[in-house]
């Protein structure tokens, strides 16, 4: 079936070319900030893929008061602001609150429902109704084809510009599980699907800095067969530190290990659309 392209600054989400959403997943101090995104910029003229630069400026879901939540909106906008000044990339952030949607929406080209949040009515109505476009992670307790209903919710609002992002099920005891199941079905929703393999390797429960946390070995599997089924962006978070990072140390992928990262799911996936032609 067609799909609908979603414009995202100077990219064209959906269409044949792979895109990539990347940065810290929290955002930290100026300095971290400017590293990442410096090194994202190089990459991406490098290897020519599009990058859409994402920091939350606020996580609301951490399992313990005593970790860094992020310097809240204003400190968090402004600093984004500066990223996209200095670097042109298009932003993308979190929203938590219904009331967070227009200040963010003043500087960010993306909203991003977090999984948890994805049915929650209000949000998703007020992200919608700035216009901006929304970017759905699908929740671990939600069957995929089942994203239709809150993608309906964005419609209804008026807004169709919507990107849908897979991050894996709850399964066992503090894993998420991907099934390439999911990417078929949120495929045929008609809209841009994105993959998140760094959520998906996190260990949940279990501190994001403890090395236990996380399972990055595993994100060249995952990825490569995420893109292998049909996806048109990756989401990866990266840091120039993982291991010093304030928020996913154990599953943040080193920035400037992104280039090599990137070059098989860049191969792959020229490959998967020559097929699908």
């Amino acid at each position: 079936m067609s799909k609908k392209t979603i414009k995202v600054g100077n990219i064209d989400c959906g269409a044949d070319e792979l895109f990539l959403i990347s940065g810290p997943c929290v955002i930290e101090d100026e300095t971290i900030m400017m590293k990442t995104a410096e090194k994202l910029k190089e990459v991406s003229e490098r290897m020519k893929i599009k990058i859409i630069y994402k920091s939350s400026f606020q996580k609301d879901n951490r399992s313990s008061l005593k970790y860094y939540d992020g310097p809240g909106l204003s400190k968090g906008v402004a600093l984004l602001a500066k990223v996209k000044e200095q670097f042109g990339f298009p932003l993308l952030t979190d929203i938590h609150y219904p009331e967070q949607a227009a200040a963010a929406a003043e500087v960010v080209d993306v909203l991003q429902i977090p999984a948890y949040l994805c049915m929650q009515s209000t949000l998703l109505v007020a992200a919608a109704k700035t216009g901006k476009v929304v970017n759905i992670k699908h929740g671990q307790f939600l069957a995929p084809d089942n994203m239709k209903h809150p993608l309906q919710k964005c419609i209804d609002a008026g807004n169709d510009n919507v990107i849908l992002t897979e991050r894996g099920y709850t399964f066992g005891y503090n894993d998420l599980i991907v099934d390439p199941r999911a990417f078929y079905h949120m495929n045929n929703l008609g809209y841009p699907v994105v993959f998140d393999v760094t959520h998906c390797v996190r260990k949940y429960g279990i501190p994001s800095s403890d090395a236990k946390g996380g399972a990055r070995e595993f994100l060249p599997v995952l990825s490569r067969a995420g893109v292998a089924s049909g996806v048109d962006g990756v989401f990866i978070e990266t840091h120039p530190e993982p291991e010093k990072a304030l928020c996913d140390a154990a599953s943040q992928l080193c920035v400037y290990d992104l280039e090599e990262f990137l070059k098989p799911l860049i191969e792959i996936h020229n490959l998967e659309v020559k097929y699908r032609k």
